[in-house]
């Protein structure tokens, strides 16, 4: 069967077959093929799985998530890979959405120097090398994640608390995607060293893998430290629209005192009544203006006394 989303590159001793969508056909191409258990072919045609890995008496399931990043909504979502390691191929299953591994593939079928370098006829090497380009993919968004949060903090004293609060919520749910994503890479990958010598020989490359690990535990780390941050900033963004949202109400609660008994004054003198005071003389307004204002200034006096003001 002929497709253009299915890729294959042929050498003597391994074949690297690519996957770029999970559609009908390519599903059914797979299981005629590969005769692939009908379990591991729902796990590759179904949307996001969680990451683990099978291992039958032919081969080797695994799925593994990574990060993607979109422009449009500043957003880090994650999308799936399925591997399929069998004893002289390795098929990878994927949407098409990792620059990563699509270039390393393409570099592999116009470089012989590539080809023979990473199909030796041992599918762990070439998974380690697809693995460690995809690890390698993540960390610059590791670092635009981090450059976004240190942006935070500039904006947050220059008075931009109110826009900054939404910036927080896209940075807290970015970390929470990508910490998602990797949670379980560590038990995974272990899990295939100390249970893959059983089709194939990891013993020689098993130093390369445990420094997947390490990797994974790194950006792990780093998750850990910019969730932190994110996490004191919200707090202090918190505190100062609370302390401006009180030094607000202190501000209409000054001028409410002080309007009231300027309404109360204007309320009474204003009734038309001919027993009030200074009714019908000419110098009632100046008269009752004077008396506002000894009224107010008493009052803003008497805040400033108690340092209210």
């Amino acid at each position: 069967m002929f497709l253009p989303t299915i890729q294959q590159i042929d050498e003597k001793k391994l074949h690297w077959i690519n996957v770029s969508k999970t559609g009908v056909e390519e599903i059914k191409f797979l299981e005629e093929t590969y005769k692939f258990h009908p379990i591991h072919l729902v796990d590759c045609a179904s949307p996001i799985q969680r990451p683990k890995l099978d291992i039958t008496n032919d081969y080797i399931f695994m799925v593994l998530l990574f990060p993607i990043y979109h422009k449009k909504t500043r957003q880090i979502t994650p999308t799936e890979v399925d591997f399929f390691i069998g004893p002289d191929y390795l098929i990878t299953v994927h949407n098409n959405e990792l620059p990563s591994l699509i270039n390393f593939f393409n570099l592999c079928q116009i470089s012989s120097s590539h080809r023979k370098k990473y199909l030796t006829g041992n599918p762990m090497l070439l998974l380690y090398e697809i693995l460690n380009r995809l690890f390698k993919y993540c960390r610059p968004l590791l670092e635009n994640l981090h450059l976004s949060v240190a942006s935070i903090e500039d904006n947050i004293f220059r008075g931009y608390e109110r826009r900054m609060v939404r910036e927080i919520l896209v940075a807290k749910k970015n970390v929470v995607n990508f910490r998602h994503i990797l949670q379980v890479h560590r038990s995974v990958i272990n899990k295939l060293i100390n249970k893959g010598e059983r089709l194939f020989s990891v013993s020689q490359i098993k130093m390369y893998f445990l420094q997947l690990t390490e990797t994974v535990s790194e950006m792990w780390d780093m998750l850990e430290n910019i969730r932190q941050t994110v996490e004191d900033f919200e707090q202090t963004n918190n505190a100062l629209i609370s302390f401006r949202l009180t030094d607000i109400m202190k501000t209409l609660a000054t001028i409410s005192v002080i309007v009231l008994p300027i309404s109360l004054l204007t309320g009474i003198f204003g009734m038309g009544l001919k027993s009030t005071p200074f009714w019908g003389s000419p110098y009632g307004f100046w008269i009752i203006s004077g008396l506002i204002v000894i009224v107010v200034t008493t009052f803003v006096f008497y805040l400033k006394h108690r340092r209210w003001l």
